[in-house]
């Protein structure tokens, strides 16, 4: 397909994010650029099991000098893009569309290891077995092209942002905030923009809380609002050299672990890890040429009460969930990877300098054809 092209397409995307909670499937019609017009939405929990062995994959992926064939790694592999498979089958008979009438599937993969100072990031999923298991032609890899380039890998997401955005930009600096496992913030102001991460957004609190309780998340933050921020710890934590890098810069969701929390009581070591997070987003505004006037929160973060108001008070910046834009904030990922996939497809940039760092705006993704 030629560069440019503006034939608006039907499109999935998928996206298993570093929370490992699920996978979240949208159906989009978009040409690629301005036109994004969101249908459906499904999402599908992982059980424990699976959260289990994708932790498991994870660490036998860290001790790797570069992704490599391994047993464990390929078996999750392949039963994760079955189950993406399932996902796509699902949201397709949900909205009443036919495999054929879609253009492609955009396949995000679940990131094991992201590795960008090495030259590669790697995001398990079988493009090649999803195409066959849904009839449906799928784009995937979306990451590497740009790391073996020099480039960071990540954000991805902020050309979506981009598109959703043109039509209040007017209104004023405006920033997207997406609280996953690990936070980025898309920023705009007039004609200029950029993205970079911004820190650990719910894996910390996740990962404490899963440590402690054996509970899988801090429920609309109750148990952070119910404990003490120790600010010394979040002080201690915000003190590393890479918060003050200059973007674009990324994160692998085990850059940062629990161990000044240690000690705490679970409350206060869930309120000081919440307070943290807020506080990263706090420091990555210092990197915003010009200060936004609204966050507008995406990923699940955004379901924490307690952290949206720490953001608030940290920031000083009013903060609402991306529902106030009339976006769904569980979908946008999703969408994100179906729009970027039409991009990919017609050739188009899915990369930037001003979002990951590459010398260029460049195209990516792997085509697996149906």
């Amino acid at each position: 397909m030629s560069t440019g092209a503006s034939e608006s397409l039907l499109a999935v995307g998928l996206m298993s994010g570093t929370s490992m909670d699920g996978i979240d499937a949208a159906l989009i019609r978009t040409d690629g650029h301005d036109l994004v017009e969101p249908l459906a939405f499904h999402s599908t929990a992982y059980d424990e099991p699976m959260r289990a062995r994708l932790r498991a994959a994870i660490a036998a992926a860290l001790t790797m000098e570069r992704p490599a064939p391994h047993a464990q790694i390929d078996a999750v592999a392949r039963d994760q893009t079955l189950a993406h498979a399932a996902a796509v089958k699902a949201l397709l008979a949900q909205a009443g569309v036919a495999a054929a009438d879609v253009a492609l599937v955009g396949f995000h993969g679940q990131t094991i290891a992201h590795r960008p100072d090495r030259r590669w990031t790697w995001q398990i999923g079988d493009g090649a077995l999803l195409a066959r298991e849904t009839g449906i032609t799928v784009v995937h890899d979306f990451r590497s092209a740009d790391v073996a380039s020099g480039g960071q890998g990540a954000p991805l997401a902020p050309a979506y942002h981009r598109a959703l955005v043109s039509g209040f930009r007017a209104e004023g600096p405006v920033a997207v905030l997406n609280l996953g496992g690990v936070g980025n913030i898309t920023w705009f102001a007039g004609e200029n923009w950029g993205s970079f991460d911004t820190g650990p957004a719910n894996a910390l609190i996740d990962d404490w809380v899963r440590a402690e309780a054996g509970l899988s998340h801090d429920a609309g933050g109750a148990l952070a609002a119910s404990g003490s921020v120790h600010e010394r710890v979040v002080a201690a934590m915000a003190d590393l050299p890479w918060f003050d890098v200059a973007p674009p810069k990324s994160l692998d969701r085990h850059d940062f672990s629990l161990g000044a929390a240690r000690g705490l009581t679970l409350a206060d070591g869930a309120a000081t890890l919440t307070a943290f997070t807020a506080e990263t987003v706090a420091l990555a505004l210092r990197h915003v040429p010009e200060r936004p006037l609204r966050l507008l929160v995406c990923g699940g973060g955004r379901h924490n009460a307690t952290l949206m108001a720490m953001l608030a008070a940290r920031t000083g910046v009013q903060t609402l969930p991306v529902e106030a834009a009339g976006w769904n904030g569980d979908a946008l990922e999703a969408e994100a990877f179906a729009y970027l996939g039409v991009r990919a497809l017609a050739g188009l940039p899915i990369s930037f300098p001003q979002t990951t760092g590459v010398a260029a705006a460049m195209p990516g993704g792997v085509i697996s054809r149906r």
